[in-house]
């Protein structure tokens, strides 16, 4: 399996996303420029979090026309894995690919600490490795992680099982306290916490390694390869 990490101008997290998938599962992986117009060889891509383009005119605005969104667009209709955290959530929901949008926390200040998260659906291919109701403990850090839409797409969200994860304890005035949701295909996820920061105990949570092991135990069962080892 193959893994791309997109990196805008402004990306901060593409390190550690690149790191995490090593940490966590060996397998190939890609710093991918935002020019690039062909992401035809990965199984996976990480839209990493950072402040693309330095956050102007709104989170992801403006990283949303980078020629390498369409290229994830593509990747996203032929069922390819695509992962956007932090940064990327507010990218993904930019180009149209994750329903709602991200405004200003609650508080109107910058949150960066642990934060439990519920898993809400363990039927995706992020969170397999889960138990449904599970609770994780993944760093937050974000000035703009309020997640919000309309009365009408979070009943959506909730029948079409769309919410992926939600906060025990809300940092950030999220909707319905939704720290994650996902397509209706479960195939592009977005969320505000962090888990390529929670790959290992010397980070201080492992929790966040399964969503990488569930990538990879996901796109094997549906390549009939050997499990992980």
């Amino acid at each position: 399996m193959k893994f791309a990490v997109l990196v805008f101008p402004g990306s901060n997290c593409d390190i550690d996303c690149y790191k995490a998938v090593e940490e966590s599962l060996g397998e190939p992986v890609d710093y991918v420029w935002h020019t690039a117009t062909d992401l035809s060889a990965y199984d996976c891509i990480l839209v990493p979090g950072g402040f693309s383009y330095g956050d102007y005119l709104r989170c992801g605005a403006i990283s949303r026309f980078a020629p390498v969104m369409a290229e994830v667009a593509k990747a996203a209709e032929q069922g390819k894995f695509v992962l956007g955290i932090c940064n990327g959530f507010q990218i993904l929901t930019e180009a149209g690919l994750l329903p709602g949008a991200l405004r200003r926390n609650e508080s109107m200040k910058f949150r960066c600490h642990d934060t439990v998260l519920k898993v809400v659906n363990n039927g995706t291919p992020f969170t397999v490795d889960y138990a449904e109701g599970e609770e994780i403990v993944v760093p937050i850090a974000h000035g703009e992680g309020n997640y919000y839409c309309d009365e009408e797409t979070l009943e959506q969200l909730k029948a079409n099982g769309q919410i992926v994860f939600t906060y025990s304890d809300n940092p950030n005035g999220s909707v319905a306290d939704i720290a994650g949701v996902s397509n209706i295909a479960g195939n592009v996820v977005g969320m505000m916490p962090h888990p390529e920061r929670a790959v290992n105990s010397l980070l201080g949570s492992e929790d966040g390694k399964r969503m990488f092991t569930s990538i990879l135990k996901t796109w094997r069962d549906r390549h009939g390869a050997a499990s992980i080892r």
